[in-house]
């Protein structure tokens, strides 16, 4: 392809740099407005400069990659609300035989919940469950962590909901649900076992004692109900807001409701930037000490066999707290109810996409579903969903979108293509160094827009079927891509700043020791997952 005119290429190469420089760099020094506002200002310098028009910007935006992205924010809202990860903390710690055992059973748990739950929402919940389950039995977290970050990105190839790359991947090439599954699904599993087999030969050592110390924890064990924290979805990565109830958050007060008059926003900024805000520990230490006073106080009751107030008021005293047993009662089965509900409703949304149905559409469903069967005012669910993301993702568009206009990706392709067909395996280890390395710089679903197009069209000059082959190879390089270092993946990055934050275990993630791990680890598990890749 032709070069544009001069002044487009250069213009056209400013805007877009200004995207890469906040996106990689949201607290850069000259310009510190992080990744949503470096989008937003990337894409009206795109129409400014004259690189693209207003009616191209537009429909250069992909609505139904949103919806998608809406959706499945909604859902695993409520899936959280309902206790499926306190479940899935259970399952990492139900009579687990060790330190091996754990470490093997954080990887597989990870890696299935990331596929169906997207990874970076396993990373939020699970984090602190891994944590906790390390220092009461005495174990060094770092392998625990890696495990679960590294497995969570390996997992979440598998499916087109598993990360955001998936998605933009799913939307452009049309491949349905079901084929996608069973193209990278048994990449996926091997790439798990290749992976937890690379974390135990790394650390034997750590793992290896003269008695292990079994981790058999419950999960309110691990963790107490009152410091689940429910997410909240952003570019780079989750920040938090203690989970509440309809109820419960509509008599907070308002201004600790809206994130931005209480720094909420300050504090998702703050860790963008990789640094630790206490914003949320706060809330949630508060919040759990009134619930574990509360409770202390039933418990106590229940543990004399009467209320306290009966020893000390008559019949009628008795007959209300009788009437308040069977409220509770009936508060429990509605609890039940509602959680069968919203299970079935997402194993629904889940059979709707392997029969091929629309994504986007049968992922709206499930959420204004599950917003109807809730029947009480949505907005506290829907607070959870980050509009900033869906922002960040509209300028990230229209970015790429006038990058592409300018020649210069497909001037680059050019050169790059006759060495990249998928055909021969030389051509399918270039392209794959060429996804990982622009993956690692340019961030994952940038190279996808940017790549995926190309890469399929000279893929369909050989046959339909390596042209799907292609979008999956796609698909699996730039998500395993982001376990090569501590910044390639969001997740990653979310592990880190959560361990961070948990300041009582004063451990913390380094870029370094990520890094030891992490390059030996993706340059096999990609290379054993590509010779899996299939078409159906």
């Amino acid at each position: 392809m032709v070069l544009a005119p001069t002044s487009t290429v250069v213009l056209g190469s400013v805007a877009f740099g200004i995207f890469w420089v906040l996106a990689v760099f949201p607290a850069v020094p000259f310009l510190p407005i992080g990744r949503t506002a470096g989008s937003l200002l990337s894409a009206m310098l795109m129409v400014i400069f004259g690189v693209i028009s207003p009616d191209e910007a537009y429909a250069a935006i992909d609505l139904p990659i949103l919806g998608l992205l809406f959706g499945t924010m909604v859902v695993s809202a409520y899936l959280e609300g309902a206790g499926l990860f306190v479940h899935l903390g259970t399952m990492l710690a139900w009579k687990s035989k060790g330190r091996k055992d754990l470490l093997c059973r954080i990887c597989l748990v990870s890696a299935i919940s990331s596929a169906l739950f997207t990874n970076d929402t396993c990373c939020v919940v699970l984090t602190g469950f891994v944590l906790k389950i390390a220092r009461q039995n005495n174990l060094p977290p770092q392998p625990f962590l890696l495990a679960l970050a590294s497995s969570s990105n390996i997992g979440s190839a598998a499916t087109p909901i598993g990360n955001p790359q998936n998605l933009v991947i799913a939307a452009q090439s049309k491949i349905s649900f079901g084929k996608f599954l069973l193209g990278l699904l048994p990449a996926m599993l091997v790439g798990v076992l290749v992976n937890a087999g690379i974390l135990l030969a790394y650390y034997w050592k750590q793992l290896s004692i003269a008695k292990d110390v079994e981790a058999n924890v419950d999960a309110e064990d691990v963790i107490a109900g009152e410091e689940v924290t429910s997410h909240r979805f952003s570019p780079a990565t989750m920040s938090h807001v203690t989970s509440f109830n309809s109820e419960e958050w509509n008599a907070v007060d308002p201004n600790l409701r809206n994130p931005s008059m209480n720094g909420g926003i300050g504090h998702t900024e703050t860790l963008r930037n990789r640094t630790g805000s206490t914003v949320d520990e706060v809330r949630a230490e508060s919040t759990a000490v009134s619930n574990a006073s509360s409770s202390l106080e039933v418990e106590a009751g229940d543990r004399l066999g009467v209320p306290p107030a009966e020893e000390e008021d008559g019949p009628a005293v008795k007959r209300c707290a009788s009437g308040g047993h069977s409220v509770k009662g009936k508060a429990r089965w509605k609890m039940q109810i509602w959680k069968a509900c919203v299970y079935l409703v997402t194993v629904g949304m889940l059979v709707a996409l392997l029969m091929g149905l629309n994504m986007s559409w049968s992922a709206l469903t499930a959420a204004l579903a599950l917003i109807i069967l809730d029947f009480k005012d949505a907005q506290p669910c829907l607070e959870k969903v980050s509009y900033s993301l869906l922002i960040f993702f509209c300028g990230m568009f229209i970015t790429v979108e006038g990058f592409n206009k300018t020649g210069i990706p497909s001037a680059l392709w050019d050169l790059m293509e006759p060495h990249s067909r998928i055909d021969r395996a030389s051509g399918i280890a270039v392209l794959s160094v060429v996804i990982l390395l622009l993956s690692n710089v340019a961030s994952n679903v940038p190279t996808v827009l940017l790549l995926g197009a190309r890469v399929a069209a000279s893929a369909a000059r050989i046959s339909a079927a390596q042209e799907t082959k292609a979008w999956l190879i796609l698909a699996w390089v730039s998500t395993v891509a982001g376990n090569l270092s501590l910044l390639g993946s969001a997740a990653n990055l979310i592990v880190c700043e959560q361990a961070q934050r948990v300041q009582s275990l004063g451990y913390s993630l380094s870029f370094f020791a990520h890094l030891r791990f992490g390059f030996l680890a993706t340059l096999v598990v990609t290379a054993v997952g590509l010779m899996l890749i299939r078409n159906y």
